[in-house]
Parts: C-alpha cells; sequence; structure tokens
C-alpha cells in the first residue's frame, strides 16, 4: 500500500477527460489574461499593500513587489508547461496528482482548501473597509464594533479608539457571493474583460491624477531602518513584506483553472498566465509609490489605503470612483476564489479523496450547492472573526506551498515523462524550476513562526483525513 502514496494519474486519462468535458471552450488569450487581472487586481493593491508598508517595508515595498513578482515569473513558467500539458480543471491538484503522486495530491489539494478559502475572507474584509468608506461618502456609518474582528482597534474621528467585535459587512458579503454562486451565475468572457477595464482604468486614473501630490519626504527614507525584531523594517521588512505580497498574485493560478474552457489551452494559458503577471507587476509598483508618496506609510495599516490616499489629495471628484471600483473589483475577485474553492472540491471528489456530497450538483441549479454552502459558512466566519493581517499570512503560506510543489512537480515529469508532448516547454531546465522554489521557501522562511504553526496544524488535520477516510476510499485504490 505503500506505493499507493505515489500512485500517479495517468496523463492519458487526464487529456481523456479534458476531451470529453461538457464545459464550454470559449475563452482565447484576451479573456484568459483579462480573468487572470481581474483576479491578480483585489485585496493585494486595494488592501494589503497599506498593512504590508505600514507595518514591515515602508517605502522598499516596491522592491518586495519586485521580488515577489520574479519568484511568481519563475514558478508561472512551470505552471504554463503543466497547464499547457495538462489542460483539466483542478489548478496545481490536477498538476500534483499526475507528477508526483496521489498523497502530494492530497497535501496540494488540501493546501489549496485553505488558499481559496481563506482568500475569499480577506477580500471579504478588505471589502468592508472600502464598504464603510464608501458610506462615510454619504454621512452614513457601521458601528465600529461591528466593521472589524476582535480585538482590532479603530480609530473613530475624535482620535478615540474601540475595538472591534465582529465584521458584520464582511460577513454578509460573502454569503451574498454564496447564495449568487448557488443559484447560478453564467460567467460571461466578455462582461468579465469589461470589468477588468474599468478596474485598470481606475487604477491608472488614480497614478495620474494623485502623482502631483507625491511628495518626496513620504519616500525617504527609502528603507526605513529595522527597529530591532525580524520583519519590522530593515531588509527583513522586505522579506517579510514579500511573503505577504505573493497573496497579491495569485491571480494567475486561476488562468489555469480554466483550462477545459479554453479553445486553445496549449497556445493561450501560457499567454494569459505570463501575460497577467507581467501587467499587473507593472500597475501594482505604480500604485504603490503614487500611494505611499501621498500618505506617510505609518498611517496606511488600514483596510482601505487607497480610499485614504485618495481623500488626503481632496480630489473628491476621484473618492467614489475608486471606492466603487474597489467593491466590484473585490466583489469580482470574490467571486472567482469561491468558484475556484468549489471546483477543487469537486475533483478532490471526483478522484475520491473527499466523499461524493462535495460534488454533488443541485437538481435545479446545476451547481454544487452542498460544496459552496459550506464553504459560504466557514468563509463567512472567518471573515467576521479574523484581522486581515493574520488571513493574508496564511494565504501567502498555503500558496507559496502550492508554488513550491508545482516547481517540483515540473523536474519530476521531465525524468518520469520525458517524451510526453510539451506545446509550452519551461525554458533552463532545471534551473528556472529550482529557482523558483527556492525562492517561494526563502518567503516562507520569512513569514512569522504564528503562520508556520497554523499551516502545520492544518496539515496534520489534512494528514489525518487522508489516512483516516481518503487514502482507502481514493479512485485508484479501489480500482488496485
Amino acid at each position: 500500500m505503500s506505493n499507493d502514496l505515489f500512485r500517479r494519474k495517468p496523463l492519458a486519462e487526464l487529456r481523456a477527460d479534458a476531451e470529453g468535458s461538457l464545459l464550454r471552450r470559449t475563452l482565447g488569450p484576451v479573456q484568459l489574461t483579462a480573468l487572470g487581472i481581474g483576479s491578480i487586481i483585489g485585496t493585494g493593491i486595494f488592501v494589503l499593500v497599506g498593512t504590508a508598508a505600514s507595518l514591515h517595508a515602508g517605502p522598499a515595498l516596491v522592491l518586495s513587489m519586485i521580488m515577489t513578482a520574479v519568484a511568481c515569473a519563475f514558478s508561472g513558467l512551470c505552471y504554463a508547461e503543466l497547464a499547457a500539458m495538462i489542460p483539466v480543471a483542478g489548478s496545481a491538484y490536477t498538476y500534483a496528482f499526475a507528477t508526483i503522486g496521489e498523497f502530494a495530491a492530497w497535501i496540494i489539494g488540501w493546501d489549496l482548501i485553505l488558499e481559496y478559502a481563506l482568500s475569499s475572507a480577506t477580500v471579504a474584509v478588505g471589502w468592508s473597509g472600502y464598504f464603510s468608506s464608501f458610506l462615510r461618502n454619504f454621512g452614513l456609518s457601521i458601528p465600529p464594533t461591528l466593521s472589524a474582528a476582535p480585538g482590532v482597534a479603530v480609530k473613530l474621528a475624535d482620535g478615540s479608539v474601540v475595538h472591534g467585535v465582529f465584521n458584520l459587512p464582511a460577513t454578509m458579503i460573502v454569503l451574498a457571493v454564496a447564495l449568487l454562486l448557488i443559484r447560478g451565475i453564467k460567467e460571461s468572457a466578455t462582461a468579465n474583460t469589461i470589468l477588468v477595464g474599468i478596474k485598470v482604468l481606475v487604477l491608472i486614473v488614480f497614478v495620474v491624477a494623485c502623482a502631483k501630490f507625491v511628495r518626496h519626504d513620504n519616500l525617504t527614507p527609502f528603507i526605513p531602518p529595522n527597529e530591532g525584531t525580524f520583519g519590522a523594517f530593515g531588509f527583513s521588512g522586505v522579506m517579510r513584506a514579500t511573503g505577504i505580497m505573493f497573496f497579491a498574485y495569485i491571480g494567475f493560478d486561476a488562468v489555469s483553472t480554466a483550462a477545459q474552457e479554453c479553445k486553445n489551452p496549449q497556445r493561450d494559458l501560457p499567454i494569459g498566465i505570463l501575460a497577467s503577471l507581467a501587467i499587473c507587476t507593472v500597475l501594482y509598483i505604480a500604485v504603490a509609490l503614487v500611494l505611499m508618496g501621498i500618505v506617510p506609510y505609518k498611517q496606511l495599516n488600514v483596510p482601505d489605503p487607497l480610499a485614504v490616499g485618495v481623500d488626503a489629495t481632496g480630489l473628491t471628484w476621484l473618492s467614489p470612483f475608486v471606492k466603487i471600483s474597489a467593491l466590484f473589483g473585490l466583489f469580482s475577485t470574490m467571486l472567482v476564489q469561491l468558484l475556484g474553492q468549489t471546483r477543487i472540491f469537486m475533483a478532490m471528489s471526483r478522484d475520491g479523496l473527499l466523499p461524493p456530497l462535495f460534488g454533488r450538483v443541485h437538481p435545479r441549479f446545476r451547481t454544487p450547492h452542498v460544496s459552496t454552502i459550506l464553504t459560504g459558512c466557514v468563509v463567512a466566519l472567518a471573515a467576521g472573526l479574523t484581522p486581515i493581517s493574520v488571513l493574508g499570512e496564511l494565504v501567502s503560506m498555503g500558496t507559496l506551498l502550492a508554488f513550491v510543489l508545482v516547481c517540483v512537480g515540473i523536474i519530476a515529469l521531465r525524468k518520469s515523462d520525458p517524451d510526453a508532448p510539451r506545446p509550452f516547454r519551461t525554458p533552463w531546465m532545471p534551473w528556472v524550476p529550482v529557482i523558483g522554489a527556492l525562492a517561494c521557501i526563502a518567503q516562507m522562511l520569512s513569514l512569522p513562526l504564528a503562520t508556520w504553526i497554523r499551516l502545520i496544524v492544518w496539515l496534520l488535520i489534512g494528514f489525518a483525513m487522508y489516512f483516516g477516510y481518503a487514502r482507502r476510499r481514493s479512485r485508484y485504490a479501489t480500482q488496485a
């Protein structure tokens, strides 16, 4: 039975699954790039840029973004080869099953459950911050105790500080998204492309309109001196921010989940993955520089940093545009993440690693209603009770682990199946995956010990479930 841990799903079977898919193949390179941009431009730029700058890196957050983008590029090249070879929904879970084996696939699937669920919760907390800020434009407000997680300090207009009890808007928006997904949402590539265009346009307008308000003093010193602890500014702060900002780039993973809906996945998936990564990196750096040039980075530890930046300029006409763009942009990101979560559940259920109910489809709405309800409830509670900094670090840790396994998988597949057709080949083998894996591991090491402990606890629970249920119920163990 020990060999079952390394039982790989045959590539021929995966290609047969792709060819026999009932999903409509309508997406081309433009739509895939837009899908990636739409998923990437979310909480990372609208929320976490403030947290990472104010607590860890200061203006040197730009260096963190560049380092993260480079690591993502190496991982992205590995993703592109696997996505072109294995154009099947399931993302890194499917790739791991085909390259390393069932146990690794379980680990990465279990890890992706954490990634997608907490990513949605993080987006919801960011949405709550912009929603509260938007209401203030009309003289309305939500009680601070009901707009922040327990223990999170909220500064009032009179200078006093209160602490949150429950983030009600974040919880409600997650439940609203879950209900929409249960009823069924007909995705439109054209509508998604338009929405992405609006988000990108608003961010470009933010950069151009606010650039004249940038003060050089706010960007110096570029790397603030370390405050005596690892991760509190200095070079260690740049590394800690690099690990946190990795969250901002996980959207290109969402491109690979649409493999079965591509017209020409072998050509278009690599284009979508790498193009969306390049475009978003340039946009991220420009927005971060302008934002930190307007507002001293110490004042950006808020859930709505771009709103704070716009308000500081006095450009009242721009403020509602930025906030509305953030609300719709974060909503669409949340939708994609919750959709991705249910696809992972369905893929694992299809392989017997999770109970069949996770793949059950509603007879009327034709949606995976059980997994959507469970996911929605768990994510809603996490969004209401957990600070955004903790959520962001956990998502980054889970994503980095997934990327390490993808980089290792591409090396394993080159050795196990050297003659398999590869429409796109990762260049400079094996250095690209090796550097990609090492870069991700370095960023994992920069994250706090508490985040490691949470990840280890989650994985231990996963191990118990695998050896207690999944290993015996696996579709391939049954065949054996």
